[in-house]
């Protein structure tokens, strides 16, 4: 499951939207919502994350946070280490192969890690 996918079908269940119901307000199919919500369909685009953010009526920061959640909800990412430091291909290639072993505490670690390193960056 994507973060995208988590959140909408938070959305869906706290309003007790049906799937299918939701699927024909959005233009969409009852599969491709659940695949969507499972994780088994790319990260959705912006039109589609905006009739999201209109059909449920979500403003400001939660819009802001839901079109968040969507840019990082690509499930098959590619990383290209080309023409960084060995230590950074060492660690891409050790996470693809490891990231299913971790537990829930070590990827929140990591995830930390990298907040802090993109608010650095930010400066």
């Amino acid at each position: 499951m994507t973060p995208f996918g988590a959140r909408l079908r938070e959305l869906r269940a706290a309003r007790g939207v049906a799937l299918k119901d939701m699927a024909a307000a959005l233009g969409v199919t009852p599969t491709y919502l659940s695949a969507l919500e499972h994780g088994r369909r790319g990260r959705p685009n912006w039109g589609f994350v905006q009739r999201v953010i209109q059909y449920f009526n979500i403003i400001w920061d939660d819009a802001e946070e839901l079109l968040r959640l969507a840019d990082l909800s690509h499930p098959r990412i590619i990383v290209d280490t080309a023409g960084l430091s060995p230590t950074a291909t060492r660690l891409a290639n050790r996470l693809a192969r490891t990231i299913t072993t971790l537990d829930e505490a070590e990827l929140a670690a990591i995830d930390a890690v990298l907040d802090g390193a993109q608010r650095r960056a930010r400066g």
